[in-house]
């Protein structure tokens, strides 16, 4: 089924075991039980070997249990809500006692550098990015009282929201200004959105934020060549 994730444990001698479960969304709610009990779930979801690449991970997990450094990304789940990010991070550290812990924007790419080995394994450099719908204000999918989104603004006086079940907008490159020439404007973003851009096109600057995890986030500059890009 979807909803994949790895789950990486670095033993105390620096060996590791790689397992693969299908609870991505909501991996961060197991987090709060503590060590023990994820550790418990593990047997019979042994995969050595067999890692989700950047399309397929939807979370992931890695204990080191001889430093105790405890890292984690999803695509969804408490953790990449605006709302209740902050929340979750102390109950998680409070779960995790002595534990560094710490998010990770890149995902498995990451995990795979943590342990030594070539994160290109699990890039997808050949996959062209999901196009998020650049949505109108009276949209149905800005209706609700949390409908999440990605706003983005444009110098001064532009603001659009584009949908969040997409790939993040920055992944389009400079291509996203021709798509942002003839969307709906917004007065102003007033939802609780979870990722953004801005763009200033006349000095070529780039700012962007993303609570959740977003694949290659930090090789976004090589899609905008010579533009200032910052995260």
């Amino acid at each position: 089924m979807g909803d994949r994730a790895n789950v990486i444990v670095v033993r105390e001698n620096g060996t590791h075991e790689v397992y693969r479960t299908g609870w991505a969304v909501g991996i961060d709610l197991d987090l709060l039980e503590g060590p023990t009990p994820v550790l418990a779930m593990l047997p019979g979801l042994r995969q050595d070997g067999w890692w989700l690449d950047d399309t397929m991970a939807q979370g992931g997990i890695l204990l080191d249990l001889g430093r105790k450094v405890l890292l984690f990304f999803a695509w969804e789940g408490p953790s990449t809500e605006l709302r209740h990010r902050a929340t979750m991070f102390e109950l998680i550290r409070a779960a995790w006692p002595g534990w560094e812990v710490r998010w990770l924007y890149d995902g498995s790419a990451e995990l795979r550098e943590y342990v030594g080995l070539d994160p290109e394994c699990v890039r997808r450099r050949d996959s062209d990015p999901s196009l998020a719908p650049l949505l109108a204000p009276d949209d149905e999918d800005l209706a609700g009282s949390d409908p999440g989104g990605v706003v983005i603004t444009v110098s001064t006086d532009r603001c659009h929201v584009a949908s969040d079940v997409f790939d993040h907008p920055v992944r389009e490159g400079a291509a996203l200004l021709n798509r942002l020439a003839d969307a709906p404007g917004h007065g102003g973003c007033h939802v609780h959105v979870n990722s953004g851009i801005h763009l200033d096109p006349e000095r070529r600057h780039l700012g962007w934020w993303s609570l959740y995890s977003s694949p290659q986030a930090y090789r976004v500059p090589e899609l905008w060549p010579g533009w200032r890009v910052e995260f």
